[in-house]
């Protein structure tokens, strides 16, 4: 999962505090495995640095002051370059296929092109692993065996995505 541009993606939906982050990023990517509130912190803090975001005035809560993050045009583009590439082919990526789905949904972008691109891409590798299969030893065979079952499951995925993109932007947009 690539935290620092899912939470530019929060922000760039709307400018938010780490915590209000914190809790989107749990809710939607996080299942299972929360986000830490120092990773949340520690990664506006790069972004910022890095020019990405911007920290707005201190506002007063019921706690400390609270910050509240804006995304900048730097930042902005870094998301759309972000969730218009396809992910490598590879296992174990439905993670990241799945943040790329509800961000593109959440900011109004196009999920069908990515899922389009997404599934051109992997079709792309499974035909390099069926030549690595037909031309490869017993070892090489296998391992290709794995990597395109694999696919083929994201594939399915992918598939049944696209079905369910009306139900989903329900489901994540505000």
């Amino acid at each position: 999962m690539t935290v620092p541009l899912t939470l530019l993606g929060l922000l760039e939906r709307e400018p938010s505090h780490g915590y209000d982050l914190k809790r989107d990023y749990d809710a939607f990517f996080g299942r299972g495995k929360p986000l830490p509130f120092g990773q949340v912190y520690s990664t506006l803090g790069r972004l910022a640095r890095d020019g990405k975001v911007v920290m707005g005035e201190a506002e007063a809560g019921a706690g400390p002051d609270r910050k509240r993050y804006v995304i900048t045009e730097q930042g902005a583009t870094e998301v759309q370059t972000w969730l218009g590439e396809p992910v490598e082919p590879e296992p174990h990526l439905q993670t990241v296929l799945f943040a790329k789905v509800v961000l593109s949904l959440m900011l109004d972008r196009s999920a069908e092109t990515y899922l389009d691109r997404q599934r051109a891409a992997h079709l792309q590798r499974m035909r390099e692993l069926t030549e690595v299969r037909r031309t490869g030893n017993a070892v090489d065979a296998l391992l290709a065996d794995h990597g395109l079952f694999h696919l083929e499951a994201d594939l399915r995925w992918i598939d049944l995505t696209a079905a369910r993109l009306d139900a989903l932007a329900g489901l994540v947009k505000r």
